[in-house]
């Protein structure tokens, strides 16, 4: 007899009819639901909340969406008429939980709403929850909403998580109290970035971190001298007490250990500091050698917050990692390599022997305060040359290498074009363009060019703390892509860089592996194999490229990840690509690197030849599976 009930109500529904959505129907689209309705309440809540307490609050907002009397009726519009897979009772809870966050960001004179108070439900006594930090895309993508309004931060999520048409987000929108749902979409339109981030980690409240909240105080205290003593210290945390500035750890957590090798990598006087002159005499060309540098080395107080925060950020730090990077505290004392303003930021960078940590703190407190990792184990040369001191309206700002005589920018694309000298003061280069911040179609790509004894050589920009070694040539023995023939080979394929960010990339080479004459006396086509090599070893990347002589930049055409093809391992590499000629017909053209004895294609085209060239006939819209054999006799696959 329920079920009866039930597909009556739908019925009703689906024929237009709003009906009515009952307290169970209601319970049963929340419990099925719940993840990604908490998830667009953090969304929308207003980012001044705090990440704690907005993970909290959108919790308490969910679950206090819930109709009140026997039967409330849902929006008519006609996206949520059908709801999330047919269901009324979740088109119901998405707009009262829309109405209730937006409320939350809402000014209003006299007492607060309800939504805009702490929550008292749901309480985690003893824990700090906060979600788990995403990578540099997320980052980007957190700061754009936190810059717009609620209502506009309502339109981007109703539509990248939602999928929602515009049209009816407008009506949305407008049924939880918008005054300006058409102005509200305009501003979210103007977002930059991918919608799908917002399905990442960094935006959901269901997958938290913890951290413990003042451990020592708990055991130390009775109940009621505990209360007031939390209170007193949070108040004392908070406040800038004259002459004594920020506390003595800024954002970081309370401390939880009384370890005497802990206490010593946590104090300012045990960093380890490097002459000026220990490179020149060293036979290591690594971060080791790196002297400290910077304005700030001898403010205590900041060293003093950067260690505290790298062994227990607070939940008010946003602390990122490159992929395969810990992020625990130094096991010892670690290496001062920066101390210094940059920017509106007091930022330092420690080196612990295998990672690199940067902090940086606003110049106004220690509130949003920033963690970063990346991996350089084993890094010497070009690979420890320079580190990302910051980023800031479109630009990036590099650390050099004490070896470094000379930096300079330069346009990939323009392999022609000189490089723009840049000034070096105390090895911090003047801010030069980072193409990783550049929105849009890619017409250039800049990167940082630097010069030692042993001459010029590139690294690049990837969104990471280390920027990547650019190289150009055959696998197992490249050169630097800095002389003219690597940055030839580079230009056209520089945007295919983009498919790198934030990877953890530690070098990445361009190797132009065949020549193609092209049928139909169109000139000839040029095969480029892009491999980038990761600090953790895994998850490598080679896309094989294609370039025609008409085309200003080059195609990626196939793709293989964890695969050795043309690396230092294997340094072969097979691809195919349909084309249309200038006469209107279409060709497969194959290549292989030196050593291909014969290529055959199978699958929707079939064709065979002699040598690292193949050329046949083709209908379009075919394909093909490529196979080839080396002069030793081994099988080799195309890239994908």
């Amino acid at each position: 007899m329920q079920s009866q009930d039930v597909t009556h109500r739908h019925a009703a529904v689906s024929a237009g009819d709003p009906g009515q959505v009952d307290v169970e129907q209601a319970e049963a689209a929340l419990v099925e639901h719940y993840p990604r309705l908490v998830r667009i309440a953090y969304l929308v809540l207003p980012p001044g909340l705090g990440r704690g307490r907005r993970v909290l609050t959108a919790h308490a907002l969910v679950q206090r969406a819930l109709p009140r009397g026997r039967g409330q009726r849902p929006s008519v519009i006609p996206a949520q008429a059908s709801g999330r897979e047919g269901d009324p009772g979740y088109a119901f809870l998405r707009e009262r939980i829309l109405r209730t966050a937006l409320e939350a960001a809402r000014p209003r004179k006299g007492l607060p709403r309800l939504s805009q108070l702490p929550p008292l439900l749901p309480q985690v006594w003893g824990l700090r929850l906060f979600p788990r930090s995403g990578g540099a895309d997320e980052l980007a993508l957190d700061q754009r909403l936190s810059a717009l309004s609620g209502p506009a931060r309502a339109a981007y999520v109703l539509r990248g998580l939602e999928k929602l048409s515009d049209a009816d987000i407008r009506k949305l929108l407008a049924s939880a109290g918008v005054e300006d749902p058409g102005g509200a979409l305009a501003s979210a339109n103007r977002v930059s970035g991918r919608p799908e981030l917002l399905t990442s980690p960094e935006f959901d409240p269901c997958s938290l971190q913890a951290r413990p909240t003042d451990l020592m105080r708990r055991r130390q205290h009775t109940k009621a001298a505990l209360a007031a003593a939390a209170a007193l210290a949070v108040c004392g945390a908070l406040v800038v007490m004259p002459g004594g500035g920020w506390g003595p750890d800024g954002a970081a957590a309370p401390a939880y250990a009384g370890n005497p090798a802990a206490q010593a990598a946590l104090d300012p006087a045990h960093l380890t500091r490097v002459s000026p002159t220990a490179w020149q005499t060293s036979a290591r060309a690594d971060f080791s050698v790196w002297p400290a540098r910077g304005p700030l080395t001898g403010d205590r107080a900041l060293l003093r917050r950067a260690l505290a925060v790298w062994a227990r950020p607070g939940g008010t730090v946003r602390v990122s990692a490159t992929p395969g990077t810990q992020t625990g505290g130094p096991a010892g004392p670690p290496q001062l390599l920066y101390a210094g303003q940059v920017d509106s930021a007091r930022v330092v960078i420690l080196y612990d022997g295998l990672r690199i940590a940067r902090y940086a703190e606003p110049v106004n407190g220690t509130q949003g305060a920033a963690l970063d990792f990346a991996r350089v184990d084993g890094a010497t040369g070009a690979e420890a040359s320079a580190l990302v001191l910051g980023r800031s309206d479109g630009n990036v700002r590099y650390l050099t290498a004490p070896w470094v005589k000379k930096a300079a920018a330069r346009n990939l694309m323009k392999p022609d074009a000189a490089a723009t000298p840049l000034t070096l003061a105390d090895g911090v280069t003047a801010p030069l363009t980072s193409p990783v911040l550049q929105p849009g179609t890619c017409t250039s790509w800049t990167v940082l060019q630097l010069t030692d004894t042993s001459g010029p050589e590139l690294v690049g920009d990837l969104g990471e703390l280390v920027p990547a070694h650019l190289t150009s040539g055959k696998p197992g023995s490249p050169g630097e892509a800095s002389g003219a023939a690597g940055l030839r080979t580079w230009a056209p394929f520089a945007c295919s860089l983009a498919a790198e960010r934030s990877a953890g990339i530690r070098s990445v080479n361009a190797w132009e592996f065949a020549e193609q004459p092209l049928p139909d006396g169109s000139g000839a086509g040029a095969w480029v194999c892009t491999r980038a090599e990761t600090w953790r070893g895994d998850g490598t990347a080679a896309l094989a490229q294609f370039r025609t002589p008409k085309a200003p930049v080059g195609a990626v055409v196939a793709k293989g990840t964890d695969v050795r093809a043309c690396g230092p391992r294997d340094p072969h590499v097979l691809a195919g690509v349909l084309w249309k000629s200038a006469a209107g017909h279409w060709y497969l053209l194959a290549a292989g690197g030196e050593g291909t004895s014969s290529i055959r294609a199978g699958g929707g085209i079939t064709a065979a030849g002699q040598g690292p060239l193949l050329v046949a006939r083709a209908k379009q819209g075919a394909s093909a599976t490529l196979e080839g054999t080396l002069a030793d006799g081994r099988a080799i696959s195309g890239l994908h």
